[in-house]
């Protein structure tokens, strides 16, 4: 393998930032699938990436308070094993609830529900779960849509305030709000009722 392609792929990999993660499959279209796989080996005894779990590798944040690399970012890691298997992944309520800012505890299991087999990986004090769920759950065009609809859910409409309706808000671009209405429009009644007022303004 050339001394290139190393080069061209740990390119690409710092071009994402760091906390991104990936597998071989982000690359072996250009690639080959040899190559990738020597050049990601290599990389990783250089300390250049870091291997998370089988097969999945990810560009290290690091803390200079603390002064080491920081644990993986899991939905990262998700994402990349939603690319690698070709899965439709959507975050469960404690994960969604904690990426919009709606709870701040930190879930010892991030729960995925996708429309590929059940799986579960374990990484260091937490643990990846990928839950076989309804078409109608993953199949979101967008990836704000099902982080609400699931987000909504988890709180119950009892809990669907005006804080949590401007907190939401706040997490969502102005020009998302149009996609997310028209991508969510066969929710349960309740939910789109809600993500109305979040769009809306009201």
């Amino acid at each position: 393998m050339s001394q290139s392609i190393e080069n061209k792929i740990i390119s690409r990999i710092y071009g994402h930032g760091r906390g991104w993660a990936f597998t071989k499959t982000d690359f072996v279209a250009e690639f080959g699938e040899a190559n990738v796989h020597q050049a990601l080996s290599s990389l990783t005894k250089a300390a250049r990436i870091r291997r998370v779990c089988q097969g999945v590798y990810d560009y290290p944040r690091y803390s200079d308070l603390l002064g080491r690399q920081l644990s993986p970012d899991l939905d990262q890691v998700a994402h990349a094993l939603a690319r690698k298997f070709n899965w439709r992944i959507q975050p469960s309520g404690d994960v969604a609830l904690n990426q919009l800012g709606l709870s701040t505890q930190v879930p010892g299991r991030w729960i995925y529900l996708s429309d590929g087999p059940g799986r579960e990986y374990e990484m260091g004090e937490h643990s990846l779960v990928f839950k076989k769920s309804a078409l109608k759950d993953v199949g979101f065009k967008y990836r704000e849509s099902g982080l609400i609809v699931q987000a909504l859910k988890a709180l119950g409409r009892e809990q669907i305030d005006q804080k949590v309706v401007e907190r939401v808000r706040r997490q969502l671009e102005a020009k998302a709000c149009d996609r997310i209405l028209q991508d969510t429009r066969s929710v349960t009644g309740w939910i789109y009722e809600a993500i109305k007022r979040i769009c809306n303004g009201s």
